[in-house]
């Protein structure tokens, strides 16, 4: 009888199968590359906004603080878009006929708020809490990037999970005192540009991180507190001061232990419940 299938048959078979393969692995990184895309991700886009609102000039040029438009950042999951009023608040006087800033004036006027498109936009089943990230030393900058410098807003890391994996896995090599939170100049410490710093006496009900003082100028003595006179001391003893033991660090990895520790946090493993960062 004669054979069906040719000799070469089964060569042609065996390379099918390899070809087949080559296309399975190249089709998933192609997936990958494209999850990972400004496509997906929208990094370094310039969403069209109601208003050209620069950052640069409001914040490098004018010196205005976050704080100031993004009033919830410190006591919110959200760091808040400013209402029309604290616009107006400026722009009642300055430019107050400039064609640019119309749709200002029309919201104000209607009562009606501006749509601005959101340029941080993270998935609805990922949980984001601004207010514990803000103070516990993380500045605006590694997350938001200079924004400063941007006279139009646009994302300048991708906000993935795997972006935010690798700060939580290392949370040491990003923070930074509390006071240089809005610092969008802030430099990481060396060996010519030292930070001291020290720690008072916690205090129940205040944020851990209030309790690191820290200072780019090499400090004095300084008081932390005073303790009250011991018992059984005569009325109106003087209260004992105790100066605080300034700490020099020329390296972020030696600062960012430090404040690891004293601002007491979590390690990978003691975040455990996926509920931390997803509803």
């Amino acid at each position: 009888m004669a054979q069906i299938f040719d000799r070469s048959s089964n060569a042609l078979a065996r390379m099918s199968i390899v070809l087949t393969g080559i296309m399975v692995i190249a089709l998933g990184v192609m997936l990958d590359g494209l999850q990972r895309s400004p496509w997906v991700t929208r990094q370094g886009q310039r969403p069209d906004q109601p208003v050209p609102f620069s950052h640069k000039h409001h914040v490098q040029g004018l010196g205005i603080q976050c704080q100031y438009c993004h009033v919830t950042v410190e006591k919110s999951n959200y760091a808040g878009i400013p209402p029309t009023k604290t616009c107006m608040n400026c722009h009642a006087q300055l430019w107050t006929n400039a064609q640019m800033l119309e749709p200002v004036r029309a919201s104000w006027a209607s009562g009606q708020s501006l749509v601005w498109i959101k340029v941080h936009d993270l998935p609805d089943f990922v949980y984001f809490n601004h207010e514990i990230h803000v103070n516990k030393g993380l500045g605006c900058a590694t997350c938001h990037g200079r924004v400063d410098r941007m006279p139009l807003m646009y994302a300048q890391n991708t906000l993935q999970m795997e972006w935010c994996l690798d700060c939580h896995r290392n949370p040491a090599k990003n923070l930074r005192p509390t006071a240089e939170t809005y610092n969008m100049a802030w430099e990481k410490p060396a060996t010519d540009r030292p930070v001291w710093c020290a720690v008072r006496k916690e205090k129940s009900g205040v944020p851990t991180s209030e309790s690191v003082n820290c200072a780019t100028d090499e400090p004095g003595i300084e008081v932390a507190s005073l303790d009250p006179p011991a018992i059984g001391a005569p009325d109106g003893a003087p209260s004992a001061a105790i100066p605080l033991k300034f700490e020099k660090f020329t390296s972020q990895d030696e600062l960012g232990a430090f404040l690891v520790n004293h601002y007491k946090i979590r390690t990978p493993k003691e975040l455990t419940s996926c509920e931390v960062c997803h509803r």
